[in-house]
């Protein structure tokens, strides 16, 4: 484990694969390496970025590069939304009510389901689940350490599955579109390309995660004896969160029934006024996901009493804003790295290649899919950043499956199946310590490795009907998202 965490910083990994790509594109421009497009005919040459005018180019649209990386201005547009009904308590109130009001026997799922919408506030489930948990497992009678194991479950096995639109949504599909414009310029991937997916792996894991609770978790930590440990008191739910989530709760319905005003008219504006269609819709999502996150933040503030003037609002944007300065410095080095793969040619030729060949293969799009998710998995257990990850797969999977006939939305679909998977089994994750000491109240013997131990049921089940969804939608040929 101490191995693997010398791997280096995300920002660091791509400025030396810039650096690598730098080396590899003038030895093959060198080599003369040159391929025919399979769809248009033309000769694609590999062009060494040691040349004088890419070398120009990257130093004067180096600005540029950066201000346009695809990802980059959708997701801290969401995130300004997002972060005021975090910061507000809106976020963890909801999670915390929602377990609070489960009855015992549906207390697992409950955990797990909350862990898994607790994406939208970024890691915060992290922080904030595995210890109420535990605390409502012990009220209940039973282990808290299967209460931490059961949040674990939902925020790590099920960080990418959503109801909603999160920040990760536009974050990957930004990364892909880049990726597919390697060989297609005018390639679109919205934010809700996996959408369907994603939502419907919500009740499937679910589900699966309150079975492995009682089938595999509670049974291998036996009945849980509280002798020497007091069984903590959950303190009352104060009424200003009450008030805070009723006052959210109208809000919601309000800019709903506004939505739906809208959108369902044929002259709506969000309908597209030549077609009809819902395309604006589609487009203006990461907008309205910040307007509606950031509306009912501030309903549910200002009836709770966290945000009492306008100016509360306002640092809790720029507080969430300001914790994306890692995001930024990576995007910023990610975007150059992009930009100089494009430049190079080197992802067009792996994708002619490389599609080439697995279409000589003719195993099909599943195997291949399937293939996707066990590379993206395997991967997850070193280097769990799912954003830091595509960035580095996306330029070379999407070409070379589209290559192979398989659209982008279903390799990202594949990679996000493998990269939630094994979050839970991954020692490199950072939150482990937090939850080891969440576990360690309840049994003080308890440690990493017990915790990694405990996880592999979820790991195997979440997997398993992950994968056997994706590939149902696909083969079937289920869109995965509105498009």
């Amino acid at each position: 484990m101490t191995a693997l965490r010398r791997l280096p910083d995300a920002a660091i990994l791509f400025l030396l694969l810039s650096l690598a790509v730098m080396m590899v594109s003038a030895l093959a421009a060198a080599q003369g390496l040159a391929l025919r497009h399979p769809a248009t005919g033309a000769l694609v040459e590999a062009r060494s970025l040691l040349s004088a005018d890419l070398m120009r180019r990257l130093l004067v649209e180096m600005p540029r590069t950066f201000a346009e990386f695809p990802p980059l201005g959708t997701v801290l547009t969401v995130l300004v939304g997002i972060g005021i009904a975090e910061r507000s308590g809106l976020i963890g109130a909801a999670l915390s009510a929602v377990v609070r009001r489960a009855p015992s026997a549906l207390l697992p799922a409950a955990v797990v389901f909350a862990g898994i919408l607790s994406s939208l506030a970024s890691d915060a489930g992290f922080v904030v689940l595995p210890p109420l948990a535990a605390a409502l497992f012990a009220a209940a009678g039973r282990h808290p350490v299967a209460g931490v194991a059961a949040a674990y479950a939902g925020v790590s096995g099920g960080y990418s599955a959503n109801l909603f639109i999160t920040a990760l949504d536009p974050l990957l599909a930004g990364l892909t579109e880049a990726a597919a414009r390697l060989i297609e310029p005018a390639a679109t991937v919205p934010a809700t390309a996996n959408w369907s997916l994603m939502a419907a792996l919500v009740p499937v894991l679910t589900a699966a995660g309150a079975w492995v609770n009682a089938r595999f978790v509670e049974p291998r930590l036996g009945a849980w004896q509280p002798s020497g440990t007091d069984v903590p008191e959950l303190a009352p739910e104060p009424a200003t969160v009450r008030r805070g989530l009723v006052a959210a709760g109208w809000a919601a319905v309000g800019l709903l029934a506004l939505g739906v005003g809208l959108a369902m008219p044929p002259e709506g504006v969000l309908r597209d006024p030549a077609t009809g269609r819902l395309t604006p819709l589609l487009a203006a999502l990461p907008a309205l996901v910040m307007l509606g996150f950031a509306i009912v933040g501030l309903a549910y503030g200002v009836a709770a009493g966290t945000i009492r003037a306008a100016a509360d609002a306002v640092r809790m944007a720029e507080g969430t804003l300001a914790g994306m300065a890692t995001y930024i410095l990576v995007a910023f080095v990610a975007a150059q790295f992009l930009a100089l793969f494009a430049w190079s040619n080197l992802g067009a030729l792996l994708a002619i290649a490389g599609g080439g060949w697995l279409q000589a293969l003719g195993v099909g799009a599943l195997p291949l899919l399937a293939g996707v998710v066990l590379l993206s998995g395997a991967l997850n257990l070193i280097m769990p950043s799912a954003s830091a990850k595509w960035a580095l797969l996306a330029p070379v999977l999407v070409p070379m499956l589209m290559a192979a006939g398989i659209p982008p939305a279903a390799t990202q679909a594949a990679y996000r199946v493998g990269d939630m998977g094994t979050n839970v089994i991954a020692p490199t994750m950072v939150y482990l310590p937090l939850l080891v000491a969440a576990a360690q109240r309840f049994s003080p013997g308890f440690g990493v490795g017990s915790l990694l131990a405990l996880m592999w049921p979820y790991a195997l089940v979440f997997l398993t009907l992950a994968t056997v969804l994706l590939l149902l939608f696909v083969g079937l040929g289920v869109p995965l998202g509105p498009s």
